[in-house]
């Protein structure tokens, strides 16, 4: 990959934990354009760019070792607010670029595809819906673009996250949505860890799964009503088992999954 066509700088990286960061980046000579919350963009580096000391070597070499390695990565970052696009990034130990983002330091170089793709966003959802947001892990990170979007123009609606981890550390954004919870009526967090037993300090939240959430009446609970197809809209993002999980729970109930030849109001990205 030739310098010119790395055209944006690492402006801030957050360690979350030893396999989370969060990686706020600047263009370099260009304006960032409009941009959907819950849209994705192309995160690249060269092949010869270092791996993070903590990962091993590839196991087998790149067939070409010039090439550039890119993936889709959601945006985290409001799209009102263009000061940097933000992007929560997990480390897979043997993968091919997560090892290399874990490397950047503040002032390095990327690729940042100008292009913003995907209809995992509100677009389609009318403001009569509440809105339900359900992810494990990384998945939250289209959540948070909503969410920071949406506050910056009001609540209309009610909104609700769903995160799942398996320790209290990996609930990369737990303190700022729970003062989001705390400052308004209309937005309810509720972090679930499914290691809990595991904590240093004894875990007073939620234990489980982050279908338990659904089947427990937890969300109802929180919501004061019954979530369902008529009022509720439900997006998730994340492990595959949840997905399934939760889509045959939903399914069970009288949603349908949204598409845009036949609209419902279950929304999926998987990751």
């Amino acid at each position: 990959m030739a310098q010119h066509e790395l055209n944006a700088i690492v402006a801030q990286r957050i360690e979350v934990t030893p396999s989370l960061i969060k990686l706020r980046v600047v263009p370099d000579g260009w304006e960032l354009p409009d941009f959907t919350p819950g849209q994705f963009s192309a995160l690249g580096l060269p092949s010869t760019a270092p791996r993070h000391k903590s990962t091993p070597d590839e196991s087998h070499p790149l067939s070409d070792p010039n090439r550039t390695i890119k993936r889709a990565y959601s945006v985290a970052s409001s799209s009102v607010a263009k000061e940097y696009l933000e992007y929560f990034v997990g480390l897979v130990r043997t993968g091919s670029l997560s090892p290399r983002l874990f490397a950047l330091k503040e002032g390095d170089r990327l690729f940042v595809s100008p292009k913003f793709r995907g209809m995992f966003t509100l677009s389609d959802v009318s403001e009569e819906f509440n809105v339900a947001l359900f992810a494990t892990g990384t998945g939250v990170a289209p959540y948070m673009s909503m969410i920071r979007t949406e506050l910056t123009l009001g609540l209309k609606r009610r909104f609700a996250v769903v995160h799942g981890a398996c320790h209290s550390r990996d609930l990369g954004y737990h303190d700022e949505l729970k003062a989001l919870s705390l400052v308004s009526q209309k937005f309810d967090y509720l972090p679930v860890l499914s290691h809990a037993h595991e904590e240093p300090i004894s875990w007073k939240g939620y234990e489980g799964f982050v279908q338990k959430m659904w089947t427990e009446r937890v969300l109802a609970d929180a919501w004061g009503i019954k979530p369902n197809a008529d009022n509720t809209h439900i997006f998730l993002c994340g492990n595959p088992l949840m997905i399934d999980a939760m889509l045959e729970i939903l399914h069970g109930e009288g949603f349908t999954r949204h598409s845009r030849k036949e609209p419902g109001q279950v929304h999926v990205e998987s990751f």
